[in-house]
């Protein structure tokens, strides 16, 4: 079994696209169940974020999988297969596991070294595992791109180099309002992770005051707390006040998740209209995909919109040479030693049909032994016994010793197919113990550099893998 990754980020795709293949935590578990009634897919986890939505499959055969998976997309998304293939790419097996690890360090991110993925990553693993949709494979994988995710923010300068999505749009905002954001009223729309990271800033920023409106009006109150907390008034407000929300406010972060617009034209209008606001002019920072705010507001005099799509041409967003260049190498470390456990737990099933067939071999002839010497006492019995197992032993240590030192290196897969081949261990038979029908670290398709139509056809496949064979690939 191999995990096969199909997704779509802010790095393929225009904003447009994003808001349409977005996944809400609504659609999520539906998505996953019709995963995982594809008989091609064993595991599944959706990883969706502002800016990206990643599927992670533990897949028996790649091209149907990929098709299953794409065929999927399409109709949640409502765009053609053949527009999806533009936008997405395809990582199968090691280059899945190394595309994980790079997104959990803050690598793949909008903002190089943000921390939020690192929860979203916990999110997506926890939906899975509550729909039983995750098992070993999956499990492991993702705790392991955790555990890289943390030892990059703990070991490297990333965080100072990066900083969140948040902190950059405010900082667009501050810059738009004259430098500094200090004593302004700010309006928080949406008390979820986002609302949270923008209410921490803001209070960071010593804001005057904060509105916090969300849906679900609870939220919206614990938000509100934590600012007051922090020695910052905040008041919390419904969605259908948000027009005097927006009068009283300098600067907004609006991220719902909502499918429609949030904010619309008439609230805008009504917001600049409010007696007192005068020509005051207002920062709006949508970070929702799809948009919270309508794209015509931002057409109107005195206020600026800054988006996820602005937002992706930002040079902030990117995080210091040396230590990016330090994060890859802790992930190409890691990614190194998960290989190397993941050949090593392939090849284990292989070592126990060996030696269990070797004993199955033993036990025969001991029996055969039996009925031809039947005037043996026990111990002559015994003593025969333990020397034909001995030899046995000694015969199959340096093998067993060998194959499994040979598989933590590239390709050594093969040196356990060799065992099966030779001592016809077959995959489904008695002896076979669960013996993997694909190695991990199978990289014989084209799905490491992200064309998705040419992953999807066989014979693109099979030219592939002939030119990689005489080194032209």
């Amino acid at each position: 079994m191999s995990v096969l990754l199909v997704g779509i980020s802010h790095r393929s795709a225009p904003v447009p696209v994003l808001e349409k293949v977005a996944v809400t935590d609504t659609d999520r578990p539906k998505l996953t169940d019709k995963m995982l009634a594809s008989d091609k897919i064993s595991e599944a986890m959706i990883v969706s974020t502002c800016n990206r939505v990643e599927i992670y499959a533990v897949v028996d055969a790649f091209h149907g999988a990929l098709a299953a998976v794409s065929e999927l997309l399409a109709e949640h998304s409502g765009l053609p297969v053949t527009e999806l293939h533009k936008h997405a790419y395809v990582r199968y097996s090691e280059a899945a596991a190394e595309h994980l690890f790079s997104v959990a360090s803050g690598l793949d991110s909008m903002v190089v070294g943000e921390q939020q993925i690192l929860g979203q990553i916990r999110t997506a693993y926890a939906a899975a595992d509550a729909q039983q949709a995750a098992g070993r494979t999956l499990h492991e994988l993702a705790q392991q791109a955790l555990r890289v995710g943390k030892r990059v923010h703990s070991e490297t300068g990333i965080d100072a180099a990066g900083a969140s999505v948040v902190s950059v749009a405010l900082d667009k905002a501050s810059n738009f309002l004259g430098g500094a954001l200090k004593g302004r009223t700010a309006a928080v729309i949406g008390a979820g992770a986002m609302g949270g990271l923008a209410v921490a800033h803001l209070v960071r920023a010593e804001v005057g005051s904060i509105v916090v409106a969300n849906r679900t009006r609870d939220r919206a109150e614990r938000l509100a707390e934590t600012a007051q907390a922090a020695g910052v008034d905040a008041e919390v407000v419904g969605f259908d006040d948000l027009a005097t929300a927006l009068s009283r406010a300098d600067v907004a972060v609006t991220c719902t998740g909502a499918v429609g617009a949030v904010v619309t034209l008439a609230d805008a209008h009504r917001a600049l209209a409010q007696p007192g606001r005068g020509e005051r002019p207002l920062a709006i920072c949508d970070l929702g995909l799809p948009r919270d705010v309508d794209t015509a507001v931002a057409g109107l005099p005195g206020v600026q919109v800054f988006d996820m799509e602005s937002l992706q041409r930002d040079p902030s967003a990117g995080a210091a040479a040396t230590d990016a260049e330090a994060a890859r190498t802790i992930v190409a470390a890691e990614l190194s030693q998960y290989l190397t456990a993941q050949r090593l737990a392939e090849v284990t099933p292989t070592v126990t049909a060996l030696r269990q067939r070797a004993a199955e071999v033993v036990e025969g002839e001991l029996m055969r032994l039996e009925s031809r010497l039947p005037d043996l006492d026990d111990g002559q019995r015994g003593e025969v016994a333990r020397t034909v197992r001995r030899v046995v032993d000694k015969l199959l240590h340096a093998p067993t010793v060998r194959v499994k030192q040979l598989a933590s290196t590239p390709g050594g897969d093969q040196y356990a197919e060799a065992l099966r081949e030779l001592f016809e261990l077959r995959p489904g038979s008695a002896e076979a113990v669960a013996t993997p029908t694909k190695d991990l670290n199978s990289l014989t398709d084209p799905t490491l550099s992200g064309d998705l139509s040419a992953a999807l056809d066989p014979a693109v496949t099979t030219e592939l893998q002939a030119s990689r064979k005489d080194g032209t690939a």
